[in-house]
C-alpha cells in the first residue's frame, strides 16, 4: 500500500530536501508530515519558530531546523568528494517501492547507479557469524535470483549479507548495499573491496550524513531501507535476537513478503524457524521466492531473462529463433525458415530450447518462451 506521504512534498529545492534530511532530531516520518502541515521543504525551514513550536517542535529541534540550510552545501560538497549523487524525495531516480514505506528516507546518498530494474528486488539478510552452510545458501539464492533478474539487496555486513552480495555479483546481476553509516565510510573496512563492486554493478546507498560512524542505533533504522527497497525478504540464518528479523518485521509492517530458510537445530537457525511458525514462506530454493513475486513479475522476468540471452546469440542461432517466428511453427517449418541444414538447426533448436528462448508444443511443434 503507497504511503499517505509519498503523494505529499513531491516538488521543492533538493538542497531544502538535504537540509531537512539533515535535521538527524527529526524522523522521517515526522519530516514528511511537516512537508505535507507548512507545503514543503523550504517552508518548513522558513517557518517562524512559533508555528514550528504549535506543530510539536521542541526548541532544540526548531534551533537545528534553523541551521541546517547553511550545513546542507557542505554535506552536498563532501557527498560529491566521496564519488556519489544525491537522490532526493522528488527525484525520479528515487526508488518507487521506498516511496511507499510509511517512513521513506527524504534523501539517499548513492554510489553507483539506481535503475528502473530494481523495482524487483528481495532482500537477502542473516547473520553476521553465520556457518558454511548459511553462506552457501545465501550466495546460491542470490545467484539464481540475479540470473532470474531479481536485484539482491543487503546491508554489506560481514556473514549472510556478504555472501548474498557475492552472490550476485558471480551471477553477474544486480545488488544494491544499504550502509548504515555516511556514504564516504564502509563497514566493516575489509569490505571496502566488494564495496568497489557493487558500486560496478548496483548502487551503495544511505540516509545517513557523510562522516557518520557505525552507531548501533543507525542499523535498525538502516534494515527498514533494506526491506523497504524489495518485494520481499528472505532470512537465512538468524537468531531469535537478531537484526535480521528486526529487518523482517519491518517488511510485515510494510506489507512485504518475508520467506525464511529452515536449518539444523541450534540458536543459529531459531530465527527463521520462529518466522516460519509466524507465517513465512519456507524457502527450498530461489523457485519459492519467485512464485511469491506473482505471475506478472515472474513474466516480466523471464522476458528481461529472454532478452537478456538474446544479446548473447550465434549467427545461427539467431537464424533459427527468427525461423520459429512470432507464432511458432511446426520443425520442418522452422527449418525451412532458417535455411540451415537440418540437423545442424535442429541442434541450434536444442541449444535455444536448453537457455530457455524457445519451447517444443506436442507435435514437434516449436514457439518463442518470451520476446
Amino acid at each position: 500500500m503507497r504511503s499517505e506521504t509519498s503523494a505529499a512534498g513531491r516538488s521543492g529545492d533538493a538542497s531544502a530536501w538535504l537540509a531537512l534530511g539533515l535535521v538527524q532530531e527529526l524522523s522521517p516520518r515526522r519530516a514528511h508530515e511537516l512537508v505535507a502541515r507548512f507545503g514543503s521543504p523550504e517552508d518548513v525551514l522558513a517557518a517562524p519558530a512559533r508555528l514550528l513550536a504549535e506543530a510539536g517542535l521542541s526548541d532544540a529541534v526548531v534551533q537545528a531546523l534553523g541551521d541546517a540550510p547553511a550545513r546542507a552545501p557542505r554535506e552536498a560538497a563532501r557527498v560529491a568528494a566521496a564519488g556519489a549523487t544525491l537522490v532526493v524525495w522528488p527525484d525520479d531516480r528515487y526508488p518507487a517501492s521506498l516511496r511507499q514505506i510509511p517512513d521513506p528516507p527524504l534523501v539517499l546518498a548513492v554510489r553507483g547507479t539506481l535503475v528502473a530494474e530494481d523495482d524487483i528486488a528481495i532482500a537477502v539478510v542473516g547473520a553476521r557469524r553465520a556457518s558454511e552452510y548459511g553462506r552457501r545458501v545465501a550466495g546460491e539464492l542470490a545467484s539464481d535470483l540475479a540470473r532470474s533478474g531479481v536485484t539482491v539487496v543487503s546491508g554489506l555486513a560481514a556473514g549472510i549479507d556478504a555472501a548474498a552480495h557475492r552472490g550476485a555479483l558471480a551471477a553477474g546481476g544486480r545488488t544494491i548495499a544499504v550502509l548504515g553509516t555516511g556514504i564516504d565510510r564502509i563497514y566493516p573496512s575489509w569490505h571496502a573491496g566488494l564495496a568497489a563492486e557493487i558500486v560496478r554493478r548496483g548502487a551503495l546507498v544511505t540516509e545517513f550524513p557523510c562522516g557518520a560512524p557505525p552507531l548501533a542505533f543507525h542499523f535498525p533504522r538502516r534494515n527498514r531501507v533494506i526491506s523497504g527497497l524489495a518485494s520481499g525478504t528472505v532470512v537465512v540464518e538468524a537468531a531469535e535476537e537478531s537484526g535480521s528479523l528486526i529487518t523482517a518485521q519491518h517488511a510485515v509492517e510494510q506489507g512485504r513478503d518475508v520467506f525464511a530458510v529452515p536449518g539444523p537445530l541450534g540458536p543459529g537457525h531459531r530465527g527463521p524457524h520462529r518466522l516460519i511458525r509466524e507465517g513465512a514462506t519456507l524457502v527450498t530454493g530461489a523457485e519459492d521466492i519467485l512464485a511469491g513475486l506473482g505471475r506478472d513479475l515472474v513474466a516480466r522476468l523471464a522476458a528481461a531473462r529472454a532478452a537478456a540471452a538474446e544479446t548473447t546469440l550465434t549467427t545461427d542461432e539467431r537464424r533459427v529463433l527468427a525461423g520459429v517466428g512470432t507464432d511458432g511453427g511446426h520443425v520442418d517449418e522452422v527449418i525451412r525458415r532458417a535455411g540451415l541444414p537440418a540437423a545442424h538447426a535442429l541442434e541450434t533448436l536444442l541449444a535455444l530450447e536448453l537457455r530457455g528462448l524457445v519451447a517444443q508444443l506436442p507435435g514437434k511443434r516449436f514457439r518463442r518462451q518470451a520476446a
